[in-house]
């Protein structure tokens, strides 16, 4: 997987303002949404840095582009990708750390390799948790249409 954001495509310095916003925040609420296949396994954790970081370039376009749309919609979506963000992030913090201590673990001792083992299995656990959370944000995006009020605000 790539970590390219999607092109931006047809904008121009005479496109009026709404006009640029609605395009960037169309393109960025569909690469969020291209990377929910597979997201929860945790043998995969790349499919989480993909996630996260196209809510967080969503994100950065629903603020910047905050006046072009309707105000009540638009604060509506945006906590929701800043929700989706939130667990993702936590999810993601597990992994990274876990593969920090994988590679630690490859070059430590015999006495040392036990207690990171120990930290392994209690950030396994709070990796399962913050998956079960991630899994929660997710079917609660879905629950509120979010991919399609994102579609809608972009119109």
């Amino acid at each position: 997987m790539g970590r390219v954001a999607a092109p931006l495509t047809g904008l121009r310095l005479d496109l009026p303002y709404a006009e640029a916003g609605r395009r960037v925040v169309d393109v960025r609420s569909r690469e969020l949404f291209s990377h929910v296949d597979g997201v929860l396994d945790a043998n995969e954790p790349e499919r989480v840095h993909q996630m996260r970081v196209a809510t967080r370039r969503l994100r950065a376009s629903l603020e910047v582009f905050a006046d072009a749309f309707p105000a009540k919609a638009h604060r509506a979506v945006l906590a929701e990708v800043k929700a989706l963000a939130a667990a993702l992030g936590e999810r993601r913090d597990c992994d990274v750390q876990l593969e920090i201590l994988d590679e630690l673990r490859a070059s430590a001792s015999r006495s040392e390799r036990d207690a990171i083992d120990e930290l392994l299995a209690e950030l396994r656990h709070e990796q399962r948790a913050a998956n079960r959370h991630l899994k929660k944000a997710l079917a609660h995006a879905e629950r509120e249409d979010l991919e399609t009020r994102l579609r809608r605000l972009s119109r």
